[in-house]
């Protein structure tokens, strides 16, 4: 199985290369994409990566709280998006 991991409080220069990179040191990632704005087309400073459900724990203990490109990370097990929270225009 898989499980998506939500990593927030990114540099805004990261790539997704850059969290297989990080990532893949404490496990298999299976796919890893930055969250970017729709009109800008920057990043938005988080991101997510879908690893393997054997490798999520320790991916999560090991870079929660850590340095990564000079800002200190979160990185917990991302939630399902809410229907409610739809952006309405």
């Amino acid at each position: 199985m898989v499980r998506t991991l939500y990593v927030g409080n990114l540099p805004w220069g990261t790539k997704a290369e850059d969290l297989d990179e990080a990532f893949g040191a404490y496990g298999e990632v299976v796919s890893s994409r930055i969250i970017t704005d729709r009109q800008t087309g920057r990043s938005r400073g988080f991101g997510f990566v879908e690893v393997k459900d054997e490798d999520a724990e320790t991916m999560i203990n090991a870079l929660n709280g850590t340095e990564f490109g000079g800002r200190i990370i979160t990185v917990n097990e991302a939630r399902a998006r809410d229907d409610n929270n739809e952006r309405r225009f």
